[in-house]
């Protein structure tokens, strides 16, 4: 930093307020200093430098996440990574795979990187364990799914509320033999969902079929064979309520094997990439990545800044988007 200093002409307390990203530098000044550190090759060492800074910040953020390569955590990533940078933070990003003891180790692992927050969309059950990272000064903030046991800020989207308003839509176009593909029951997303189903059929004082709720598909190939030998059986439906994003791309794959993608209704949950390019357009309940990604975040750090109020539980609307497989009615 010393040499960078000198090269650029400025003093040692501007080299370290340029690269503590302190806004009010002169921009002039700010410029020579890049200049000189780029032409030194010099890369900061943000760890040590949080050790020598009396809060410890290391302007980091830890993203654990469903899965990363899933088009919902992947677009939800990317919102987190644009406002962090606006922030002056950087985020490490992990997928839990639904499993509770690889979110124990990455929590271990990113807090051992000595991240100033994590952002969790939770695989465990009980969160207790994170009370101790808590009174040692760590800020948890959770998306998607609260936490059990921990009094924590999260983002959720009116999980029940859609799929309700999803199966409604259905049932006002005719159809009474809706199918429900959900994922794991045990995952709190899912048990929403399936709730929202049943209660839109308790809504309508219609019974329902209990041979036509399919849970827990442990790949997309059985839920694509599960679903092309319901639709060869005499109790095939005429309508499917897809719960998630990747069901919804292995119930369209089953009805074009069949060829019925033209004759069975479809609504799915969570936005697919070019819905609306496909014959017919995929009707879907969407949530709203940006304004959850937003306040989850902007929550995170704004604990990290200091406030201490009283966790927050904040829920953003779904919105139910007819284009076309929605509105398909029953022969």
């Amino acid at each position: 930093m010393r040499e960078v200093a000198a090269l650029s002409g400025t003093s040692l307390k501007t080299v370290s307020r340029v690269f503590n990203s302190v806004p009010t530098v002169d921009p002039v000044l700010k410029d020579q200093v890049l200049k000189a550190a780029k032409r030194l090759n010099y890369i900061p060492n943000m760890t040590a430098g949080s050790l020598r800074r009396a809060n410890g910040k290391t302007n980091t953020i830890g993203i654990l996440l469903e899965d990363t390569a899933n088009p919902f955590s992947s677009a939800l990533y990317r919102i987190y990574e644009d406002i962090a940078a606006e922030h002056g933070y950087i985020v490490l990003a992990g997928s839990l795979d639904e499993d509770q003891n690889r979110e124990h180790e990455l929590v271990n692992l990113f807090i051992s990187r000595r991240v100033d927050g994590l952002l969790i969309a939770p695989s465990g059950k009980d969160h207790a364990y994170l009370k101790r990272e808590v009174r040692n000064g760590v800020h948890f903030g959770f998306v998607d799914r609260p936490p059990i046991n921990l009094s924590a800020d999260v983002v959720l989207s009116t999980n029940r509320e859609g799929s309700q308003e999803a199966v409604e839509h259905l049932i006002s176009f005719g159809h009474k033999r809706i199918a429900y593909l959900g994922d794991n029951p045990g995952i709190y997303t899912a048990q929403e969902r399936c709730e929202g189903y049943v209660a839109a059929f308790k809504k309508a004082k219609i019974t329902v079929d209990p041979t036509l709720i399919f849970k827990g598909f442990e790949s997309e190939d059985q839920a694509i064979t599960s679903l092309r030998n319901l639709m060869r059986s005499e109790k095939a439906p005429t309508a499917i309520f897809a719960s998630q994003n990747l069901l919804t791309m292995a119930v369209l794959r089953a009805l074009h094997a069949e060829g019925l993608e033209h004759k069975i209704a479809v609504v799915g949950f969570d936005d697919l990439p070019a819905a609306e390019l496909l014959s017919p357009g995929l009707t879907l309940v969407k949530q709203n990545l940006a304004e959850i990604g937003r306040l989850s975040i902007q929550t995170l750090l704004g604990r990290i800044d200091g406030d201490s109020s009283k966790s927050l539980t904040q829920v953003v609307p779904t919105t139910l988007v007819p284009m076309g497989s929605g509105e398909i009615r029953p022969k």
